[in-house]
């Protein structure tokens, strides 16, 4: 793999760990802003939601430009983004922060996406997705709980500081190893990849991915809530317990990133139903540390297993937009996590009720999945 695309992946470390970071942070943000946990929880959503809508509208925007350039600029206003969300005693101040820091992370995964597939060959998209997103997996295993102890020893101001310092050397890094073309064709018209949204294969997949990713962030945002009431851990154990989320993330993609080009099928027949059997459990053994704890490392990996084959299935057809297939499944992507929390937030109390949201979700992918399967067979 390029070494671009290890350096495209540190950008995507910092931002990643942001996006997450509030899981961590719930209990002294609520606090300290004076508002309920579930507020507070829609941080997460606000950002998913900017994600979302900014994705398709920051690529059509910048997708004439030259790389490089376009993800150095959005890297800046992402770092700047968390500097005055730092600086603000508002939440209402913090919450349009978080928009505009979403609408720079959408911006720069779109471009990002797009560079590593046209950094490696046609057939390897799914490994190059892997590196890519292994960054963000790193930042639920190492950024996320390194910002919650920050919290804890500091507090919640000073893990938005760190993630703004973090961006220099991702912004360094992009600008001395991202090539300001990374070759492959001309992209073509705008309305030639807008056009990629009506074939049904491409919507399949990423209403999948978006189902996934749902259930995925709606459980992990009240991961906190759950260990320090049902688990009866103490406020140390959150970060203990983000770490296993991350690691079985960090798992779940690398064999994503192995098996997505070649064997996509046995991963989701086999991924899809263990989630569903999965979340329950969870569920039902949250108030048993010893149950809970190997739960949340098997459902990390699960999900981002399943959701980064079926975001890479979407690269495969969404082949004719080189540019915008990128920004489509960073929008599927977001709209599942932003409204994964929203309906998640709505089963509180009991602090399990999130994981039973995750089961409906799942359930509802497993059946979609399961009625169009011919439909994701890779073809040729």
């Amino acid at each position: 793999m390029p070494l671009a695309l290890y350096l495209l992946a540190l950008a995507v470390f910092a931002m990643g760990t942001s996006e997450f970071m509030p899981a961590g942070l719930l209990p002294d943000l609520a606090a300290d802003l004076d508002v309920p946990v579930g507020t507070a929880g829609t941080l997460a959503s606000a950002f998913a939601l900017g994600m979302a809508a900014g994705a398709p509208l920051m690529a059509a925007w910048a997708r004439r430009w030259p790389r490089r350039a376009g993800l150095f600029g959005f890297v800046a206003v992402f770092a700047a983004a968390h500097a005055v969300g730092a600086l603000t005693g508002s939440f209402a101040v913090l919450f349009a922060t978080r928009v505009v820091a979403a609408l720079a992370n959408a911006g720069f995964l779109a471009l990002a996406v797009a560079t590593a597939a046209a950094l490696v060959a046609p057939d390897r998209k799914g490994r190059a997705l892997g590196v890519l997103l292994s960054g963000t997996t790193a930042a639920t295993v190492a950024g996320v709980p390194a910002g919650a102890l920050l919290g804890q020893l500091l507090d919640w101001r000073a893990a938005f500081w760190a993630v703004a310092v973090l961006c220099a050397p991702a912004a360094v890094g992009v600008l001395l190893g991202v090539p300001a073309d990374p070759g492959g064709s001309p992209a073509p018209a705008l309305r030639v990849e807008l056009a990629q949204l009506a074939r049904p294969r491409f919507r399949l997949a990423l209403l999948l991915a978006a189902l996934v990713n749902a259930a995925t962030f709606g459980a992990f945002t009240f991961l906190a809530p759950v260990v320090t009431g049902p688990a009866g851990l103490g406020r140390g154990w959150v970060p203990v317990v983000l770490v296993l989320f991350g690691a079985g993330a960090f798992l779940g993609v690398n064999a994503a990133g192995r098996l997505a080009d070649t064997r996509p099928q046995q991963l989701l027949a086999l991924g899809g139903p263990l989630l569903l059997l999965g979340w329950p459990a969870l569920a039902l053994g949250a108030g048993h540390p010893a149950v809970l704890l190997p739960l949340v490392l098997l459902l990390g990996a699960l999900s981002f297993a399943v959701g980064t084959t079926l975001i890479t299935r979407a690269l495969y057809e969404g082949a004719g937009a080189p540019t915008m297939a990128g920004s489509y499944a960073t929008a599927a992507l977001n709209l599942g996590a932003a409204s994964g929390p929203l309906l998640a937030a709505t089963t509180l109390p009991p602090a399990t009720g999130p994981f039973l949201a995750a089961t409906a979700l799942t359930a509802l992918a497993v059946l979609i999945g399961t009625a169009a399967r011919s439909r994701l067979r890779p073809r040729g």
